[in-house]
């Protein structure tokens, strides 16, 4: 019966722990079926973890978040034949107060956690970038798009790198390189 105590104590404090998880994500409004989630598989089966243990942890939230009701020790007393073990059990129950078991977060955890965090801002601001870039480029391909009343000239102030590359091979006779098969 002490370990159940204990037990109640542990689940108590998992179902608060998943209880503030829970409600810190239920107040974002999360679109789970956006491109973003589903893109990599890997990040696609971290999520739908993730959303399974969410939803595991708000049932388990709701199913213990009232305490347990007390033993019914008359009723065992009537069925068992040797009323002193029933008599030691209930002593037993009502006199073992265990102190709640709590985590405490080392520094080193939470000196690794902050660091991934660092990291992981680092590349988001790495990707914020390159998307930026990437839509610049986008726009000034739409902008300059090829087209027949183009002039090379037109072509070669637009795309100076490509122009500069179509060059170096017409020097080095390598013009037929991307025409001719090998």
């Amino acid at each position: 019966l002490g370990s159940n105590t204990r037990r109640r104590a542990k689940s108590k404090m998992a179902s608060r722990a998943a209880n503030s998880v829970v409600r810190r994500l239920a107040h974002r409004n999360i679109d789970w079926s956006s491109p973003l989630f589903k893109g990599d598989p890997e990040l696609a089966a971290a999520v739908s973890n993730f959303r399974g243990w969410a939803a595991n942890a708000g049932a388990m939230a709701e199913k213990y978040k009232a305490a347990p009701a007390p033993v019914d020790f008359s009723k065992a007393k009537s069925a068992v034949r040797d009323q002193s073990l029933v008599d030691g059990l209930e002593a037993l129950y009502k006199n073992n107060k265990p102190p709640a078991e709590t985590y405490e977060w080392s520094a080193e955890a939470r000196a690794d956690k902050a660091a991934q965090i660092e990291d992981a801002k680092g590349r988001l601001a790495f990707t914020q970038e390159m998307i930026e870039d990437t839509e610049k480029e986008l726009a000034f391909m739409k902008k300059n798009r090829l087209n027949r009343e183009m002039s090379v000239g037109d072509m070669k102030e637009i795309y100076p790198d490509i122009a500069e590359e179509v060059e170096d091979e017409i020097e080095r006779r390598e013009w037929f390189k991307d025409t001719l098969s090998k």
